[in-house]
């Protein structure tokens, strides 16, 4: 049975993140909210934690997994990025946008889209998320918490634990987070280019 934290949405209690940044350091696989939706989450280095996700999302190996960051120094170690990009990226974050950058060798080739060799990378303005960040003081590997066949992502805490109960080991209730995604953004090729559309606001792409 998956353990159930009610975490306060403004002001985390420290010692339920501490034990949520332990489960992760430990290879457990969490349910954590985010600004956009509620997420999986897991350690960047546990392969098999990752393929936890595969299994319960039904991944391909084409998939753009994300690293959640805490600030843009975080970002710098993961991708690489350009003093434009930074610049964009600092205008940008926090906030709901996953920018695909090409990756640098911090990062684990199996976490690499496998030709383009890029990852996503965010920083999410979400009081939780940023304070398991801190605690965990690496980027959490994640993906939006949408079930094979379903349109759009789990709001409900509760409804998340009776269906992946056997699968997760943490569910974060932080309260209502909404149902729509991160736009994405391909920074890869230098020029922005909106993936997908969702939470972030894409007219300042364009033109």
């Amino acid at each position: 049975m998956s353990q159930f934290f009610v975490i306060h949405s403004e002001n985390p209690q420290k010692r339920l993140i501490a034990q949520a940044a332990k489960v992760l350091s430990d290879g457990g696989v969490i349910v954590y909210p985010t600004d956009s939706c509620y997420a999986l989450g897991c350690h960047i280095g546990d392969k098999a934690a990752m393929d936890r996700f595969r299994s319960i999302r039904r991944l391909d190996h084409k998939h753009d997994f994300t690293l959640m960051c805490r600030d843009l120094s975080d970002i710098a170690n993961y991708a690489r990025v350009d003093n434009r990009i930074y610049r964009l990226l600092k205008t940008l974050t926090p906030g709901p946008y996953t920018f695909l950058l090409k990756a640098t060798r911090e990062v684990p080739r199996r976490l690499q889209h496998p030709k383009r060799k890029t990852i996503g990378l965010r920083v999410p303005d979400n009081s939780i998320a940023l304070a398991l960040l801190e605690a965990l003081n690496e980027p959490i590997l994640t993906t939006s918490l949408i079930l094979p066949g379903d349109p759009m992502p789990f709001t409900d805490p509760y409804e998340i634990r009776e269906i992946l109960d056997d699968q997760v080991d943490l569910v974060i209730d932080g309260g209502y987070c909404g149902y729509t995604q991160t736009t994405i953004v391909d920074l890869s090729e230098g020029q922005p280019l909106v993936i997908r559309e969702g939470k972030g606001d894409v007219t300042l792409f364009s033109g």
